[in-house]
């Protein structure tokens, strides 16, 4: 069963820069570690999340020490802090 994890995230500031290395850079490193794939969704001036897709459980499970590193490396190269992170089994899909 498919596995996705949401991170929210509180920024100072977001630039277009800050977006397109987000996508260019975080992205690849995120589907490098075993996604399927990643969506990174502002969701207000100051906030975004990123929602990743897994195959299944065990792969997400087997990636969370590289996704910590990562998640480690964006707090410290943006201004911004991760605020929480979620992930379950996907039950329904459209």
């Amino acid at each position: 069963m498919a596995f996705v994890t949401i991170s929210h995230w509180n920024a100072t500031e977001i630039s277009d820069e800050m977006l397109a290395t987000a996508s260019s850079q975080f992205v690849p490193m995120i589907m490098s570690v075993g996604a399927s794939s990643v969506q990174m969704v502002r969701t207000g001036e100051l906030t975004m999340s990123v929602v990743t897709h897994y195959s299944d459980a065990a792969t997400a499970e087997a990636a969370q020490a590289k996704i910590a590193k990562i998640r480690s490396q964006a707090a410290s190269d943006f201004p911004m802090t991760m605020e929480s992170a979620h992930g379950g089994e996907v039950f329904g899909n459209g």
